[in-house]
């Protein structure tokens, strides 16, 4: 599987945007799929997360309410919907996908795929 994001910009705080990853492969919907972003000087953390038949879901304390992800796996699709943005969202966000829910909540440096990051900017 390769994993390719979209979606990401400039918003102004309060703004929504919607990021989307695409996968290659015939084994999408073996994966547990998620987005993770990371900050400038912070370290990488996992935002959402989504199983395999997308019944169950995580999603970090600061984006609950705000941040939702779906996934089709019909057309091999992953996609998280941001709204009322803030600037503490900015970051660069990667869609990574593993076969292991375990990998992905405990040992994200281990993962099995990932795309090459969108940057979303929030501004004050």
């Amino acid at each position: 599987v390769q994993l390719v994001e979209s979606g990401g910009g400039l918003v102004q705080a309060g703004g929504s945007l919607r990021l989307s990853c695409a996968a290659s492969g015939r084994t999408f919907s073996s994966y547990v799929m998620g987005w993770f972003r990371q900050a400038p000087g912070k370290e990488r953390e996992l935002v959402s997360a989504v199983s395999r038949s997308g019944a169950a879901i995580y999603y970090v304390d600061s984006v609950k309410g705000r941040f939702t992800i779906s996934r089709d796996n019909s057309k091999k699709m992953v996609s998280l919907q941001m709204n009322s943005l803030k600037p503490e969202d900015t970051a660069v966000y990667y869609c990574a996908g593993d076969r292991f829910i375990a990998t992905m909540t405990q040992s994200s440096s281990n993962l099995e795929v990932w795309g090459q990051g969108t940057l979303v900017t929030v501004s004050s």
